[in-house]
């Protein structure tokens, strides 16, 4: 919006009210002095001729009390959030659904409509209309207030509008918009510093962007978008009038609301164009017998993230970060003021590709009105960067207090801060980051571990960190079984439960914690308070989190070791074109590339044959890494996985109602006696990810070092086994030997037999 080089000044002097007397006395001076001197000398000699009396005195007091220079800011305008292509459009915010165009991409025709309409002198005054005020007096005397305002003194009120109505003073936007003269001179004098400090041009342009035309439309620009479906530059003469008749009463002539209205304020718009030369007769013939409801293309601006549809979470995401980030503002209030006022154009993290084959995977496999509301969630990060691909749910965004079935304004995607979900329990996909401290303190794959069911008491753990206390913990198989030794290869690729409780009372819980930590994973219960809690069961994913942190802490493995904060916005450019600081992924190396490509080598094998979740395996042997993850009684069910393009998480569950487990439940019409987390989201991660990695390279993850693999050690069965073979190969050896010998005798008679007959013969 032009602004010139007006200077700028806070309107903040003592108000006082204005008597009959004083208004009549200060409007007679400035009449008189103004037919003698022209108004802006009037303006400036005012004060001195108001000593004719003492009403006029005090005329003079209340004139100079007035400011005599408007600070102008800048209009508020629409937010608009657009996918990482900078061309879909999320959704737009807005207090006030206004887009500021410079006159330029005004057309002619708009322009000449509101001078005709709203100030017909407008080129020749200067800032007030000698005619106008004398008018707006005498119907003050009469009682009917109103009238006399030039597009100036128009101008000066809806700024003066917009700054209180910004301010959130509501007394003070009464107070610009009252009938009153005290109100006039006020927007008289500042009007007149106005017309000295901007041009005409200038003060057209910033009129038509900021005045209201319609219930919810301020603005040229955006109301030729609302109401026309076009820009403000193509407006032709009806369109132009049409618009221009609002601004009145807003209310009232909205052509959308009360077209009959409308219409007739519109052809007294198009009769005055005419009579002032701006159209020809032709053009007012054809204008008038134009019917309004024939030209509207009404194309509606919906104001916040409830219109994204499938993107609504993720939308919602990206507001919560503007509003929660100080990079946005020191004060939550300014962050909403940039959200909502500040025209931003923000670029996204978000491919609308994968987020539509997303939410179509999930939809399909597990449609939002299921039998038993089982909802899914599905994100997805980039390694290497911490852009979010993909976040989305099979319900519905919807964050109205009406809630209709299979919709919610909950983000199970995110922790409570960013969509309101406290997470849910990770069951066995926190094993990962166990084997990663298992690797890092020298521990290898091929290392046998009990996986029998024991009893443990408390205190064979160890924590550097904490006091563990007393009691027991007696942890059991769910949906890996086993028992005797196995390697921590085989305990990961199947899940024992029962091996990795005897690999975690190897290590310092403190450790795990912090490795854990190091790849990111963030506890999401508030009543956590961010931090992992110290026990031995933490093995098993006791604690909740979000699908979102465990798809950016798998990305860590992913990128090779490389972890980043989680970003969804990638640029964010002002009204003005100005870029925003945004924040910053802030991506480190933080666990060694030796421990990774062990941890990468295992997991792998999860979704190999012979693993627990072989239908994870994506198409033509694309070398991927995932863990499936489910929690006691079946409560949620997980599975996260990556390539080194793309890390994914999909959790299930029943986040309304915990008591519902997923067990002996139908689900899209299929009954299953449970439900793990190689049971739906495995096959629905395997869905995603081969459309996800259709056009990219098959890249495959580094090498395992021999250190990490390791040599397997020999159980007991297994060297009893060998010296049973070992045993029985000696006896058949043995017997070989001997049989051999035998037959060797019975070759040695058999000959001597033979020399017997011949000498007998």
């Amino acid at each position: 919006m032009s602004n010139g080089n007006a200077p700028h000044l806070t309107q903040g002097s003592k108000k006082r009210s204005v008597n009959p007397f004083q208004v009549l006395g200060l409007l007679i001076a400035f009449f008189v002095l103004a037919v003698i001197g022209g108004v802006l000398a009037a303006a400036l000699v005012v004060p001195l001729a108001a000593g004719a009396s003492t009403a006029t005195e005090v005329a003079s007091d209340t004139f100079y009390e007035i400011p005599s220079e408007l600070e102008i800011d800048e209009p508020s305008q629409v937010t608009k959030i657009y996918a990482s292509n900078g061309k879909t459009l999320l959704a737009s915010y807005y207090a006030e659904n206004r887009k500021v165009v410079s006159l330029d991409d005004i057309s002619l025709h708009m322009q000449n409509a509101v001078v005709a309409t709203e100030d017909k002198r407008f080129w020749t005054h200067g800032g007030v209309d000698l005619q106008g005020i004398s008018r707006a007096a005498m119907q003050q005397l009469q009682g009917d207030g109103g009238g006399g305002s030039t597009l100036t003194q128009q101008y000066v009120k809806n700024v003066l509008i917009h700054k209180a109505s910004r301010a959130g003073d509501a007394a003070g936007v009464q107070a610009a918009r009252a009938g009153s003269l005290e109100r006039k001179m006020k927007e008289a004098k500042l009007a007149l510093h106005l017309e000295k400090t901007l041009s005409k041009e200038q003060i057209l342009e910033n009129y038509l962007n900021i005045a209201q035309f319609g219930t919810k439309v301020y603005g040229v620009e955006t109301a030729a978008n609302y109401y026309f479906g076009k820009s403000a530059k193509d407006l032709d003469i009806v369109e132009a009038a049409t618009i221009a008749g609002i601004t009145q009463l807003p209310g009232k002539y909205d052509p959308t609301k009360n077209p009959t209205e409308n219409e007739r304020r519109r052809n007294i718009v198009l009769m005055l164009m005419f009579q002032q030369g701006y159209i020809d007769r032709e053009q007012y013939d054809e204008a008038i017998a134009t019917k309004v409801e024939d030209t509207l293309n009404v194309k509606e601006i919906p104001n916040g993230c409830e219109s994204a549809g499938r993107n609504g979470f993720f939308c919602d995401y990206v507001t919560k970060t503007i509003m929660q980030d100080p990079a946005f503002g020191e004060t939550e209030k300014e962050r909403s003021e940039l959200l909502y006022r500040g025209g931003l154009t923000i670029i996204t993290t978000l491919d609308v590709k994968l987020q539509k084959e997303a939410y179509i995977t999930l939809r399909d496999r597990i449609p939002a009105k299921n039998e038993e509301m089982i909802a899914t969630a599905l994100t997805a990060v980039e390694p290497g960067t911490g852009k979010i691909l993909v976040m989305t749910q099979n319900r519905t965004y919807n964050p109205s207090s009406t809630k209709k079935k299979g919709t919610t304004s909950i983000n199970y995607s995110a922790g409570p801060d960013f969509g309101g979900s406290q997470g849910f329990q990770v069951g066995s996909t926190f094993k990962t980051f166990v084997l990663a401290e298992w690797l890092r303190t020298g521990h290898t794959l091929n290392n046998l571990v009990s996986a029998n069911h024991k009893v443990w008491q408390i205190n064979e753990f160890k924590a550097s960190c904490t006091t563990l206390g007393g009691g027991t913990w007696p942890p059991y198989n769910s949906d890996g079984r086993g028992s005797g030794q196995r390697t921590a290869l085989q305990a990961t690729a199947t899940s024992i439960n029962t091996a990795y409780a005897s690999m975690i009372s190897e290590l310092d819980l403190c450790d795990v914690a912090k490795m854990a930590k190091k790849a990111g994973f963030t506890p999401t219960a508030r009543s956590a308070n961010g931090e992992i809690t110290i026990v031995p069961s933490m093995v098993l994913g006791i604690q909740e989190s979000s699908p979102l942190s465990m798809a950016n802490s798998y990305a860590t493995f992913a990128s090779g070791g490389t972890y980043c904060e989680p970003i969804a916005i990638t640029k964010i450019t002002d009204a003005n074109g100005k870029e925003l600081p945004v924040p910053d992924a802030q991506c480190r190396q933080t666990i060694d590339s030796a421990t990774v490509n062990g941890v990468n080598y295992a997991l792998s094998r999860v979704i190999a044959p012979g693993g627990g979740a072989p239908q994870a395996a994506l198409a033509g042997g694309r070398p991927a890494a995932g863990k499936t993850g489910t929690t006691n009684n079946n409560t949620d069910a997980w599975f996260v996985g990556y390539t080194p393009h793309v890390s994914t998480a999909i959790w299930m569950g029943q986040p309304d109602d915990r008591s519902v487990y997923l067990q002996n439940i139908r689900i899209n019409g299929q009954w299953y006696s449970r439900v793990y987390g190689s049971t739906l989201a495995a096959p629905m991660w395997k869905q995603f990810m081969d459309f996800a990695h259709e056009d990219k390279p098959k890249t495959s993850f580094a090498s395992i070092a021999q250190a990490q693999l390791g040599e397997r050690e020999k159980t007991d069965a297994e060297i009893k086994k060998e010296e049973e073979a070992k045993k029985k190969k000696e006896e058949e050896e043995a017997k070989k030997k001997e049989q051999e010998a035998r037959a060797e005798n019975d070759n040695d008679r058999s000959s001597d037999s033979r020399r017997d007959r011949r000498r007998g013969n």
